[in-house]
């Protein structure tokens, strides 16, 4: 039996859910006590902090189109469209977190939040060619 189908779901879900949840917690949807940011402000401090060479003015910026790029490309994943792409997109934003992490405060971060893994996870799933409970095989059989 060929459970390929089971991973592929479970990666997509995975990598959405830490996307929208990330997201939820810079807008203070978490609760204070499990929350990492638990407000835009603090979320923005972080970006400056793991991004020193960015100007200060540049930073909310860089905030809100990674907040958009994290919303944009959960909403894709969970519904299956064009999953390969957004999937390595999804890598690749996964990496340059990584290594700005790496870079600004230490690997250690990185690990403990298992964002390698995560980008990882994400590329492996660019690479899964079968189209399982996904918008994108809909799609190819309304056209044929």
């Amino acid at each position: 039996m060929n459970n390929i189908k089971y991973v592929k779901l479970f990666l997509r879900f995975a990598l959405a859910a830490s996307f929208l949840s990330a997201v939820a917690d810079r807008l203070g949807i978490w609760p204070a006590e499990i929350s990492v940011w638990g407000n835009w402000e603090n979320f923005l401090a972080y970006t400056q902090m793991i991004n020193p060479w960015i100007p200060e003015t540049l930073i909310p910026t860089l905030g809100f189109l990674a907040t958009a790029a994290e919303i944009v490309f959960a909403l894709f994943l969970l519904i299956g469209f064009k999953t390969e792409l957004f999937a390595k997109w999804s890598g690749i934003l996964l990496l340059l977190f990584a290594i700005s992490m790496t870079f600004s405060t230490g690997i250690k971060g990185a690990f403990d939040y298992s964002v390698f893994s995560a980008a990882g996870c994400a590329f492996a799933l660019s690479m899964i060619k079968e189209k399982h409970w996904e918008l994108d095989s809909l799609i190819k059989t309304s056209k044929t």
